[in-house]
């Protein structure tokens, strides 16, 4: 088994690149998972996962087979683990993996679908949130329209405790996604707070989008003009308006209670 003991070597230093950096993310289409939940979801959902690094110390290699099977392990010190890992309890182990492409085209739907599109999200925390959300549901797919970062940041990842390899998700132009949710025949569900009515008046049993907005911006004008109906949440108390996953969370459930779940 290949072992690697220096923080300087070119390999750790690429990985070291790929936790931190987008754009070497997008160029060499790898990415991390750290921890073995994470990558027992990723295995499951179908990611192709290239290497992974353990520290002996702290991970044994039968814990590792027991996640995924025919795998380059590489055996790492616990001073390089603590360079490569994103948090301090993700117990030993860190797999490289194959990104996936996630183009509108390759998205297929259910006969009957439901789908959540999500616009401009920027905070990790909430677009992971989102994710738990849709798995939690199990609804066809999330849609990322105008992505303001790749989905395969680390803390992504983490906040959605695996449910990114879970889930299927697409990204597009605001222009693209709503032409592919027309032509699908998808009633499209914008949240908004102008001329809406409220949620749990319409019914969602058939094919349903429900798009949702960044907390400071809202939905844009492109997706206002391009809904079938606008809809919103009642407020009882003094603000108007939720965290967006709890929001995206309500309406997704509804729809679910609504089809019998």
């Amino acid at each position: 088994m290949k072992r690697i003991t220096s923080t300087q070597n070119s390999y750790i230093k690429l990985l070291i690149s790929l936790k931190e950096k987008a754009k070497v993310r997008q160029r060499e289409g790898l990415f991390l998972i750290e921890g073995k939940k994470e990558l027992s979801l990723a295995f499951q959902g179908g990611y192709e996962i290239k290497k992974i690094l353990f520290c002996p110390e702290i991970c044994s290699e039968n814990e590792i087979n027991k996640i995924v099977s025919n795998v380059e392990l590489i055996h790492i010190t616990k001073e390089i683990f603590k360079k490569l890992a994103y948090r301090d309890n993700s117990g030993g182990l860190i797999g490289i993996a194959k990104s996936k492409d996630l183009d509108l085209s390759s998205l297929k739907l259910s006969d009957n679908p439901l789908v959540l599109v999500a616009e401009a999200i920027e905070k990790p925390g909430n677009i992971g949130a989102l994710l738990r959300t849709a798995d939690a549901a199990d609804i066809d797919a999330v849609i990322i329209a105008n992505p303001k970062g790749d989905l395969y940041n680390p803390n992504i990842i983490r906040s959605s405790i695996g449910c990114l390899f879970t889930t299927r998700i697409a990204t597009g132009s605001n222009k693209e996604i709503i032409s592919f949710l027309k032509k699908n025949k998808l009633t499209i569900y914008c949240a908004s707070l102008q001329n809406s009515s409220y949620y749990h008046i319409s019914d969602y049993t058939a094919s349903t989008a429900f798009v949702v907005g960044s907390e400071a911006f809202g939905l844009s004008k492109e997706w206002v003009e391009a809904a079938d109906n606008h809809i919103v949440i009642p407020m009882q108390g003094k603000i108007d308006s939720m965290n967006v996953s709890v929001s995206a969370g309500i309406l997704i459930f509804e729809a679910k209670r609504q089809r019998g779940f």
